[in-house]
């Protein structure tokens, strides 16, 4: 997945595919590559690394030609490699892919395909669609495409073009953006805006389950069953930078509102049809392995490490394995007991956190098995961990995270449930009931993106104040101190987390009169004494707002000054939503304060020292 640029028209196709694709570099990509149809037909380029990689090839052998499609990458399956690298082709070169998403059943599809004498170059999801619109092909690109399309599941944006009909350009979107640029004898797609903004702002956007065909002089719309379809035309008045950020302000604000398609796309292909089961193919662990495990060690750095917190609790939770947590700058250190029948989970959002990357290496050389749970497939983490699990949040540029480590949050559930799957701890039923309360956690976190007024009036508020605690017990403490750490990194506000129950050993020497005290109220085990908690805090002056379900703020308000309420969800659940008002909190907090948000200072988005 990553960044897909097309034209069809008469200009010089190449040059269109670079520059639409630099447009789309911050996103990240890992490799890129363009398909050109020539006089000589059709003909692919590509390179592992920066777009500079590829045109220096290109510079030797320019593609010159009247209709493309160009690709950046950033790995999902497969590492990243010049092999595995769009544009994707068909054993005869004559059709030629470009693909973001995922295809669920690609396994099952390449199998098939292999049985009928195709063979396959790539390790890649997006080579089987190339091999599909061949086999399907009888003189019709479109509905090659569209039986193709037929047989696969999961979610794809699509470029297609093929040297039998080179006045052809086919463009699908089901579950991934795609939009269509409109021109005078040309015509273009794109992944994003950004990439069509040099050359048109005349669009249309494709929805779930549509599909254009592109001629130099002509669009059509229709649904992917072949139903033509009529569109108004968008007119795009964003400059180049606004493009960037998809009409955010900022990149964090945007990947804030991306967390619900990051839920989705980390749990796709990871639930079984029935919805009642969880299954994680890319897994070396064997089910014997898995029922062997003594205990558990976590181990991570900063947000991964809360990330860490809350899926190790719920590990211990489903499975009744005892979990360990530590910090990865300290795990070597402390002469871990590490035996064959210990799981080290490793997470890094970047894959490259140098000392997670130790930590590993220290886990390994001990006989433990490792799992990585990262968001880059290709990165060092990810090559030398025994398992990986990719969240596939999409590249994350703001330096605070915040969809990768709900995506983190999003694996460590479904390993925790595949664990109980496989150790028989948890029953079908309660497994599937939480597998139900998972799908439903985009719509419910879409709900609370759509009211944010309330949050963003508190934020200016505590802007004011120069210290702040955040508290909760159980699951609540372990987001309350990704909140913090939240709002230290891009507003600088001294703050601080605190175990509820921990506040009387000390702390409350600290809270005076007016201090803002954010308490989250989600694990109802625990709520009453969370309360309790929270009227110490209130008799010594403190300024309290409670983050709760809906259904306890009436009663909640008679403890504390304000209240936030979040949609009802299973208590393990909750902090894959109660941490989104807190990122919102720290969001308009920094932007209150006037700093630079995506770019919060001394601070790096991958940290590749010790």
């Amino acid at each position: 997945m990553c960044g897909i640029v097309g034209y069809i028209g008469k200009r010089d196709t190449q040059s269109v595919l670079i520059e639409g694709l630099k447009k789309l570099e911050y996103r990240g990509y890992d490799s890129a590559g363009i398909a050109v149809y020539t006089p000589e037909g059709l003909k692919i380029t590509k390179s592992i690394g920066r777009l500079a990689n590829l045109e220096s090839k290109l510079e030797s052998a320019p593609l010159v030609g009247s209709a493309g499609i160009g690709h950046t990458r950033w790995a999902t399956h497969g590492k990243p490699s010049d092999v595995n690298s769009h544009p994707h082709t068909d054993r005869t070169q004559k059709f030629s892919v470009v693909h973001n998403g995922i295809v669920e059943n690609y396994l099952e599809l390449k199998d098939e395909l292999i049985s009928q004498g195709y063979t396959f170059v790539s390790e890649t999801d997006t080579e089987v669609i190339s091999h599909l619109v061949a086999r399907e092909y009888d003189g019709d690109i479109v509905k090659a495409v569209q039986k193709a399309i037929s047989h696969m599941r999961g979610a794809f944006a699509l470029g297609v073009l093929t040297e039998y009909e080179p006045n052809k350009l086919v463009a699908v979107r089901q579950a991934s953006p795609l939009i269509i640029g409109i021109g005078e004898g040309e015509n273009f797609i794109g992944s994003d805006i950004p990439a069509l903004l040099n050359y048109t702002r005349k669009v249309y956007i494709l929805n779930d389950g549509e599909m254009a065909v592109l001629t130099p002089d002509s669009v059509e719309l229709m649904t992917i069953e072949g139903n033509f379809i009529s569109r108004e035309m968008i007119n795009v008045d964003w400059d180049e930078v606004t493009a960037e950020k998809g009409g955010f302000d900022h990149f964090m604000l945007k990947e804030i509102h991306e967390q619900p398609k990051a839920y989705r796309d980390t749990m796709r292909g990871r639930i079984d049809e029935t919805g009642r089961k969880v299954i994680m193919p890319e897994l070396k662990l064997t089910p014997e392995q898995i029922r062997n495990i003594r205990n558990i060690h976590v181990v991570a750095c900063g947000t991964a490490y809360h990330a860490g917190l809350v899926g190790g609790s719920v590990i211990e939770q489903l499975v009744r394995i005892p979990v360990a947590f530590d910090v990865a700058s300290e795990y070597r250190y402390r002469s871990p007991l590490i035996t064959p029948e210990t799981l080290v989970i490793v997470v890094s959002q970047s894959g490259e956190t140098a000392d997670t990357l130790a930590a590993l290496r220290e886990a390994q050389a001990n006989g433990a098995h490792v799992l990585a749970i990262t968001n880059v497939v290709g990165s060092s983490i990810a090559r030398d961990a025994n398992d990986v699990i990719a969240t596939l949040a999409g590249p994350e540029i703001a330096v605070a995270s915040t969809k990768a480590y709900t995506s983190q949050l999003i694996a460590f559930y479904l390993f925790a449930l595949y664990l109980a799957e496989v150790r028989g701890t948890q029953s079908e039923a309660e497994i599937a009931h939480i597998i139900a309360a998972m799908q439903a956690l985009p719509e419910q976190v879409e709900s609370m993106l759509a009211n944010t007024d309330s949050i963003k009036a508190y934020a200016e508020q505590i802007s004011k104040h120069p210290n702040l605690f955040f508290i909760g017990r159980g699951l609540d403490y372990a987001v309350a101190q990704e909140g913090s750490l939240k709002l230290k990194e891009i507003s600088y506000i001294h703050s601080e987390a605190y175990a509820a129950g921990e506040l009387k050993h000390g702390t409350l020497a600290l809270i005076e009169e007016g201090v803002p005290v954010i308490a989250l109220v989600t694990q109802e085990a625990v709520m009453e004494k969370t309360v309790s908690n929270i009227k110490e805090v209130k008799a010594r002056g403190g300024d309290v707002m409670a983050l709760t379900y809906e259904e306890h703020v009436a009663d909640m308000l008679k403890s504390v000054d304000q209240a936030f309420a979040i949609p009802k969800t299973l208590p393990m659940l909750a902090p894959a939503i109660s941490v989104v008002p807190l990122q919102l909190l720290a969001y308009y907090a920094s932007l209150a304060l006037g700093h630079d948000v995506d770019k919060p200072r001394n601070l790096a988005k991958s940290v590749t020292v010790e």
